[in-house]
């Protein structure tokens, strides 16, 4: 008799637990990019009276006798399909029409790349998130709402001019083309440097595709130039900050099919200039990831790989096929054509960036996946099973008692 009350008692706390999930889905109905999770019950231990048979010559076969004791939660899943778009009027906010994660850290990650395989783990140092309230804060890094810089490539300058000579450009590159730097780091706004009288935008001299920044000292740490976004370090391992002003931008605008952000430039005759790429992390199994509040998710156990990829097919228009690869060739700069599954001779496969059909639709965000209509109905059933169990209790208890009175 006492089982039939621990089976209740069992599934009070489970109604108690989904009652939780479904109070928690319901406070983030109007909690952009949240992803509404959704308790799966399973029973508990059973208990066999009697074993089943197959049967004899003699006797027919029986099913087995058992009784169970309640029911536990089996898992608290998360759905991350995609939700709705909801208009905010921001140009830079940005909803993710499609699968994968804007990728957000400190500044200071980027400086952990070092061309290794190890480049891996610290690619899954970062945060991943679906909110896309992004724009360009006062000290020129592209941050989200909680002021994280967002990660992706930078353009470093334009080939055919100052250090970027056509001889070094890929096949099909025309002169004036956008140069993009294969390191993954924070975006940020441009410098703007005067180039024997021509105004410049980029990074000067970053070391990038194999040329190198006249001033950047022998001994230096040459590959972390462009993350040190302007700055170097010298013979003495001291930093060297740039001097160059950051570029005046207007009409910054996110191209949805590439990812790509292009803004006026006044330093130009308000001439229209590619700043960067954002790039987007995906993983193998997205309702796999791990949930640590705040709209941050991290590609931890049964997510999967973490893939860098860029909507459209831009990897090949910015011509950027793995992170950090010319960061890996320490050991044969001239080698053209690395082994990317040797660490030691470029970047391992798994830092090749793949392409997504993923898009980037602007002056918006992402709603809430919660539905609300469902989850009330999910209350409903959840308020009569809890109140089903203690009525279970209630009516042990009353059983105990006559049992208990039986003595009189």
């Amino acid at each position: 008799m006492t089982g039939s009350m621990y089976a209740a008692i069992a599934g009070l706390k489970t109604h108690m637990q989904n009652l939780n999930v479904i109070g928690n889905n319901i406070a983030n109905v109007n909690t952009q990019g949240y992803k509404a999770s959704r308790a799966v019950f399973k029973t508990s231990i059973y208990t066999t009276l009697s074993g089943g048979s197959n049967g004899t010559a003699v006797a027919g076969g029986r099913n087995p006798s058992q009784i169970g004791y309640g029911s536990n939660v089996a898992n608290v899943g998360i759905d991350m399909s995609t939700g709705n778009y909801t208009v905010t009027g921001n140009p830079t906010d940005i909803m993710l029409d499609g699968a994968g994660f804007l990728m957000v850290g400190d500044k200071e990650i980027a400086k952990n790349f070092d061309g290794s395989a190890n480049d891996v783990n610290v690619l899954k140092s970062l945060d991943l998130t679906r909110v896309g309230d992004i724009e360009f804060k006062s000290d020129g890094y592209l941050c989200n709402g909680d002021g994280r810089p967002v990660y992706g490539f930078l353009v470093v300058g334009t080939w055919g001019t100052g250090e970027y000579g056509m001889e070094n450009a890929p096949e099909g590159t025309k002169e004036g083309d956008p140069v993009y730097s294969d390191q993954l780091v924070p975006i940020r706004v441009p410098r703007v440097y005067n180039d024997g009288g021509t105004i410049q935008i980029g990074w000067p001299g970053q070391d990038i595709r194999g040329v190198e920044g006249d001033n950047v000292d022998e001994d230096a740490n040459e590959k972390k130039w462009l993350l040190d976004y302007g700055s170097y370090v010298d013979a003495d391992g001291n930093i060297i900050e740039s001097t160059y002003e950051q570029a005046s931008l207007t009409g910054i605008t996110i191209d949805r099919t590439t990812g790509i952000i292009t803004a006026t430039c006044g330093d130009r005759n308000n001439e229209i200039i590619e700043i960067g790429c954002i790039a987007l992390g995906t993983v193998t199994n997205p309702n796999g990831v791990t949930n640590l509040g705040n709209n941050y998710y991290k590609a931890g156990e049964g997510s999967g790989e973490l893939r860098v990829s860029l909507i459209g097919g831009a990897a090949s228009t910015i011509g950027v096929t793995h992170i950090n690869q010319d960061m890996a060739l320490d050991d044969d700069p001239d080698n053209p054509n690395p082994d990317p599954d040797d660490e030691n001779d470029g970047p391992p496969d798994a830092l090749r960036v793949r392409d997504s059909d993923t898009e980037m639709i602007s002056n918006g965000l992402e709603m809430s996946k919660t539905d609300l209509a469902q989850e009330i109905a999910n209350m409903i059933v959840t308020q009569r099973g809890y109140q089903a169990n203690t009525r279970i209790i209630t009516v042990t208890d009353s059983m105990l008692e006559e049992l208990v009175n039986m003595k009189r």
